[in-house]
C-alpha cells in the first residue's frame, strides 16, 4: 500500500491536522506537489474550524529534490515551464493563506525552501528552540517562488528578508521569534502534542470570527489601511447574525468573561 506524502486527518472538534510523511528529508518533488495541492483542496472543501500543518522525521524538510523538479528546466532553459510551475507554487501559497480558518505550522526541526514557505502562509508558527528556517534557492541560482520572500518582508521586514534570501543562511526559531517570523516557541519535549493543543484551543474559538479577522488583514496588506478600514464594518457586522456571538453574549451577561462555547456557526 502506498503512502500519500501528505494526508489530512479531522477531527470531530473541527481540527485539521495536515501531516507531511516523504522520507527520508521530505524533499519537495512531483509526488509531494500534487499530495499537498490535493490536501488543500481537501480543506477548502472541509471547511475546517482550524488547521495545523506538522511533519514527520528528523527534520521538516530538506529542501526540494532540485534533480526532479529544476534542473531538467535549467538544462532545457525552459523559462516557459518554470513560469507556469511557479505560477502553480504561488497559486497554492494563495489558497493555504486565504483559507478561512486559523492555520498553524509546527516546526520540530530544520525547515526549508517550500517548507518554509508553506509556513509563512500559515497565520502562525510555532517552533522548538533547535528548528531552524532557511529560503536557500539562492545557492542553485533561484528565488523562492510561493510567496515566501513577500510573507517574510510582512512578517519581518523588507531589510531582513533580503538577508535571509539573499544570504541563502539558515537562522535558528529563537532568533526569528525576536525578528517576529517565529510567533511561539515551544519545549522540544511533547512538542507535537503542544502544537496540536495550541491548534485544537484555536478549532474551540470564535471561528466565523476569526475568518472576519482574517480578511481585514488581509486586506490591509494587500491594499493597506484604508482597504481594511474598507472591509471591517461589514466583516465585523455580520457575526450579529451568528449562534456564536448571540451565545457568547448571553454567556457573559450571565456567567461572565470567559465562559463562552462556539460551535462555529
Amino acid at each position: 500500500m502506498t503512502t500519500l506524502p501528505v494526508t489530512v486527518d479531522l477531527d470531530d472538534a473541527g481540527l485539521a491536522v495536515v501531516t507531511i510523511d516523504h522520507p527520508p528529508l521530505n524533499l519537495y518533488d512531483q509526488a509531494l506537489h500534487e499530495a499537498l495541492r490535493d490536501a488543500v483542496g481537501e480543506l477548502e472543501r472541509a471547511r475546517p474550524r482550524a488547521v495545523l500543518v506538522r511533519a514527520e522525521g528528523k527534520v521538516v524538510s530538506g529542501g526540494v529534490d532540485v534533480r526532479e523538479i529544476f534542473h531538467p528546466m535549467a538544462q532545457a532553459g525552459d523559462a516557459e515551464r518554470g513560469t507556469a510551475y511557479f505560477a502553480e507554487l504561488v497559486e497554492l501559497g494563495r489558497r493555504l493563506h486565504h483559507l478561512p480558518c486559523p492555520t498553524v505550522f509546527a516546526a520540530h526541526g530544520l525547515t526549508l525552501t517550500w517548507a518554509f514557505e508553506v509556513a509563512l502562509a500559515c497565520d502562525l508558527i510555532v517552533a522548538t528552540p533547535r528548528a531552524s528556517f532557511g529560503l536557500i534557492e539562492a545557492t542553485v541560482g533561484l528565488t523562492p517562488a510561493m510567496g515566501g520572500t513577500q510573507r517574510l518582508a510582512e512578517r519581518a521586514g523588507i531589510g531582513r528578508a533580503r538577508l535571509l534570501v539573499m544570504t541563502a543562511g539558515r537562522f535558528g526559531a529563537e532568533e526569528l521569534e525576536g525578528w517576529g517570523v517565529v510567533d511561539r516557541l515551544m519545549p522540544e519535549d511533547g512538542f507535537d502534542d503542544a502544537a496540536r493543543a495550541f491548534a485544537a484551543q484555536l478549532a474551540a474559538g470564535p471561528t466565523r470570527a476569526h475568518a472576519a479577522t482574517k480578511e481585514i488583514l488581509r486586506h490591509l496588506t494587500e491594499g493597506g489601511l484604508e482597504a481594511a478600514n474598507e472591509v471591517t464594518p461589514q466583516a465585523a457586522g455580520a457575526l450579529f447574525a451568528t449562534a456564536d456571538l448571540a451565545g457568547a453574549m448571553a454567556s457573559f451577561v450571565e456567567e461572565g468573561h470567559g465562559k463562552a462555547t462556539f460551535t462555529g456557526e
